[in-house]
C-alpha cells in the first residue's frame, strides 16, 4: 500500500473526521513505524502531545509498529477499530484482539463514532 498505487482520495480523512480535525501536517514514511520520522517526533514534542489517535492500513504491520513505538515513547494511544484495516482479515482480527486484550492498559480501543461524540 503506497502512494504510487493508491487513489489519492483514499488518503483523505472521512468527512466527519475532516470536519473535527484541524488542518494537518503530513509526514511521509518509508518504514513501518511513523516514529522513524524525526520531523513527526519533533512536531509532537513541540505540541506537547500526550495522546495519539492512530488509524491506518495494515493493522498488523505499520499500525502495529507505530502503536508499539508510541507506547515505548510514553504516549496514550487510542485506536478507533473501525478506522483500521489490513490485507489479511485473520491477522487484522488477531491484532485487534491483542490491542484490546493484551495491551488494554496502554491502548484504548473504541469506534470512530464514540470518538467523535466525545470530541471537545
Amino acid at each position: 500500500m503506497t502512494r504510487e498505487f493508491l487513489d489519492p482520495r483514499l488518503l483523505k480523512l472521512i468527512k466527519p473526521l475532516r470536519e473535527a480535525a484541524p488542518q494537518a501536517k503530513v509526514f511521509d514514511k518509508a518504514v513501518y513505524s511513523a516514529f522513524a520520522s524525526k520531523p513527526l517526533r519533533n512536531q509532537l514534542r513541540m505540541r506537547r502531545a500526550s495522546t495519539l489517535i492512530i488509524t491506518g492500513g495494515e493493522t498488523d504491520v505499520c499500525v502495529l509498529a507505530t502503536v508499539l513505538a508510541a507506547i515505548d515513547l510514553g504516549y496514550r494511544v487510542v485506536l478507533p477499530l473501525d478506522a483500521l484495516c489490513s490485507a489479511r482479515d485473520s491477522t487484522h482480527d488477531a491484532l485487534v484482539t491483542l490491542y484490546s486484550e493484551r495491551f488494554s492498559t496502554q491502548i484504548e480501543t473504541t469506534t470512530t463514532e464514540r470518538l467523535l461524540s466525545a470530541w471537545d
